[in-house]
């Protein structure tokens, strides 16, 4: 195998564009399919950097992508710059102070998930240019990873059809290979129509979709006692029929994320969630519709790659942080109850300790702590070639994701440490799969054999589209 040690210095050559494009997407924070920003600021980056640029993805204006190379096989690096509603937040603070009062924020790390990937796939460009190894390396440059499946859309599209491998990463208290778990989910909206009419004078001639809406909670929540233990079932209300309380209300909309560690599991409880809204409806004698809004996989494990990205991270060790930054975690910290610092460390089978603000570290492979699984559209791409993802620290142990925290620590040393990190580890891994042909040779007959036993299924409608909003 060709000596791997010249990725740490080529990231380093592009470390500091890439930190700048990680800040200013945490700068422009946009919600799913609207990451128009953020794509052209990745975009922008792709070509200044010598890339073969392609836009609009299987129709998808905010997704991109970036190949460098000839012939060989084409290994893929997944990156993602979609933000979350409601989490604006000042960088560098350990107190709660919003930059637009109720504006979207970079809460789950994406600002710093695609410029590393970005970061990663510049080092490996330029060692297959310099030693005139035949392969491709490609960006990818996913949206709409919160709850909007992009990834998944991709697959079904074609978009990973002549992929060999791919990598990925996410933000993490904790650097580790990340679990081979993930939950299937379907989030669909279920609108219900009725009859509107005055609530006082003859209310017996209304029909509420409102009342709807409010049996279906009820008939789910006796659901969940006979789902999977691994099942998760969430709700949000769309649309309330409106604020007037003496107008029977017309029109309601719930939309619901239906969770399971299975495919299978998770589409069998998509339909008695179906019947449940049916059941409400009956009812109240309103008429309901049901949609996907977006569906994801569960993840396909693939030992082979994990292994190697766990020996990876045992080379290069921990994240090195210095004292400034352990200053800073020691602030947000502070901030945090005991259970979310121990859930931390339950999570990977260790007794909390409260004197360890920074995870400078690599946790050994599944370490057999709490499993703490969601979703993501990472799953699909895990079921059509070999995929592995490696989680590397970049806040201070015990932040929850989806915070304000989180969003705070987004810009800091400690974070563009840890994205940087990561992107040597993915760019590492990226090298040996392309100068080893016997190691991605494994992993692709481990990942054939695992679909010999459960084939692929996608869980989005053959018809359903993005659900794409316009350019602003």
């Amino acid at each position: 195998m060709q000596n791997t040690s010249e990725i740490p210095s080529l990231v380093e050559r592009h470390k500091d564009d890439l930190i700048g494009l990680a800040d200013r997407v945490w700068g422009t924070p946009e919600l799913l399919y609207g990451e128009f920003k953020s794509c052209a600021e990745h975009t922008d980056m792709l070509r200044a950097k010598g890339f073969r640029v392609t836009e609009n993805v299987t129709g998808i204006p905010t997704a991109v992508m970036g190949e460098a190379g000839e012939g060989g096989p084409v290994i893929a690096i997944l990156g993602e710059y979609d933000a979350l509603p409601g989490l604006s937040q000042e960088a560098g603070l350990d107190f709660r102070k919003e930059v637009e009062a109720g504006g979207n924020g970079h809460g789950c790390g994406h600002n710093l998930l695609g410029s590393a990937a970005l970061l990663a796939a510049c080092a490996v460009k330029d060692w297959l240019e310099a030693t005139g190894t035949p392969g491709r390396v490609r960006y990818y440059g996913c949206p709409a990873e919160e709850g909007g499946a992009a990834k998944a859309f991709m697959v079904r599209d074609g978009a990973f059809d002549d992929v060999d491998a791919a990598i990925t990463w996410h933000p993490s208290c904790m650097t580790r290979v990340d679990d081979p778990l993930a939950l299937a989910n379907t989030r669909m909206d279920f609108t219900f129509t009725g009859r509107a009419a005055h609530a006082a004078a003859t209310p017996h001639l209304g029909r509420s979709a409102l009342d709807a809406v409010e049996l279906m909670s009820v008939g789910v929540n006796y659901l969940r006692e006979h789902a999977p233990q691994d099942a998760r079932i969430h709700y949000a209300y769309l649309e309330t029929g409106g604020t007037a309380p003496n107008v029977v209300q017309a029109r309601a909309k719930v939309r619901y994320s239906i969770r399971a560690l299975k495919l299978a599991e998770m589409l069998s409880l998509v339909e008695r969630v179906k019947k449940v809204a049916e059941g409400a409806a009956l009812m109240t004698e309103t008429k309901v519709e049901a949609k996907v809004f977006s569906a994801v996989s569960n993840h396909l494990e693939n030992l082979t790659l994990d292994r190697a990205m766990q020996a990876v991270l045992d080379e290069i060790g921990g994240v090195p942080f210095d004292d400034e930054d352990r200053a800073y975690a020691q602030r947000i910290r502070a901030t945090l109850s005991e259970n979310d610092i121990a859930s931390e460390w339950r999570g990977v089978g260790q007794e909390p300790r409260m004197d360890v603000a920074l995870c400078d570290w690599v946790v050994p492979m599944r370490p057999g702590g709490e499993v703490m699984i969601g979703s993501t559209d990472v799953g699909d791409v895990t079921w059509k070639v070999p995929t592995t993802e490696v989680l590397v620290a970049t806040c201070a142990i015990g932040t929850p994701f989806h915070s304000w925290q989180l969003t705070a620590q987004g810009k800091s040393g400690m974070a563009h440490k840890g994205m940087t990190h990561a992107a040597k580890a993915m760019g590492r891994l990226a090298q040996q799969l392309l100068a080893d042909a016997g190691l991605l040779a494994e992993a692709k007959a481990e990942h054939s054999r695992r679909l010999a036993v459960t084939p692929y299924t996608c869980p989005l409608p053959p018809d359903l589209a993005p659900p794409l909003v316009p350019r602003p």
